[in-house]
């Protein structure tokens, strides 16, 4: 019988060559998977199975990780067992899934940090000019704010992908859907700029962005790109590139677009997934109301 351990490897062999899930995507799912079989290993043995494991295992493992994980990480990790279960009920090694039985915990209800227009305004000029790299970084903050654009979207974005006369971009989102994104004008003279100057960066086709070895840039490298600018301007708290994705779909929603354009420019799957923007959208129509309406405040003023 195949350990725990062999059952995890199989399953990641899956993932890669029939699901053909992104690097990303793989090594969240490996890392999780390792986590549980580490604890399993210490609670039934190292020899043991995916039939060894059952609900109250998988809640013990869970209430463990409670300790210094938040609700979302390990809702992130319950989704991955329950996938690891399900993939061995279908090839027949287990009878039930017992993830099943274990319930996701509830999310905490955060909103989204976003950026004001003056915040993204000032990180948009933030990139210095005498610097080598100021165009690239500036076209890379630019596109994200611009068009919304995932992290993993605009690392994988090859040169012939980019359309500046008619200001499009045309991306390959998650699960391999591919979608076609206006880019704004800001945005695209950024671009332009920085393909005009882009011979300094290396070769002159392939991955649009390049690192300073003239290879395609990674998620690492914008993230540290936009500390490099946030912490420059020090306007605001640091943000995570995904902030600017926040930002873009919050000033859609604010500027009167629709949300289901929104949904297809954000290349969500579920109207859900986008529909998280309205709080902040409501947060600030309600602000308006509260100064604007004459009916919004007591007789007294209060």
């Amino acid at each position: 019988m195949e350990t725990l351990s062999e059952q995890i490897r199989v399953f990641s062999l899956y993932l890669e060559t029939e699901r053909n899930v992104s690097q990303h995507t793989l090594d969240a799912y490996r890392s999780d998977l390792s986590q549980m079989l580490s604890f399993v290993g210490r609670e039934k043995g190292e020899a043991a199975s995916a039939a060894d494991v059952d609900h109250l295992l998988l809640r013990r493992f869970l209430s463990q990780l409670s300790r210094s994980k938040k609700k979302s990480s390990i809702g992130r990790k319950l989704a991955a067992i329950r996938s690891f279960f399900r993939f061995l009920l279908r090839r027949g090694t287990i009878s039930k899934n017992p993830a099943e039985l274990v319930a996701t915990p509830k999310k905490e209800q955060r909103l989204p940090f976003h950026l004001d227009i003056d915040q993204a305004t000032s990180l948009m000029e933030a990139p210095d000019e005498t610097q080598k790299h100021a165009l690239r970084d500036r076209a890379i903050l630019e596109l994200l704010y611009s068009s919304g654009l995932r992290v993993s979207e605009l690392t994988g974005l090859n040169t012939g992908e980019i359309d500046l006369s008619g200001g499009m971009v045309r991306v390959m989102g998650k699960g391999g859907k591919e979608r076609i994104v206006p880019v704004g004008s800001r945005a695209t003279e950024a671009l332009q700029d920085y393909l005009e100057h882009r011979e300094d960066f290396g070769r002159n086709n392939g991955p649009l962005f390049l690192n300073t070895r003239g290879g395609r840039i990674n998620r690492r490298s914008v993230a540290r790109i936009v500390d490099t600018h946030v912490l420059r301007i020090a306007a605001f708290k640091r943000i995570s590139p995904h902030t600017l994705r926040h930002t873009f779909a919050t000033h859609m929603l604010e500027g009167g677009a629709d949300l289901r354009a929104i949904q297809e420019l954000l290349g969500h799957a579920s109207l859900s997934t986008t529909q998280k923007y309205t709080h902040v959208s409501i947060d600030r129509l309600m602000e308006v109301y509260d100064k604007a309406h004459p009916k919004a405040h007591t007789k007294n003023g209060e």
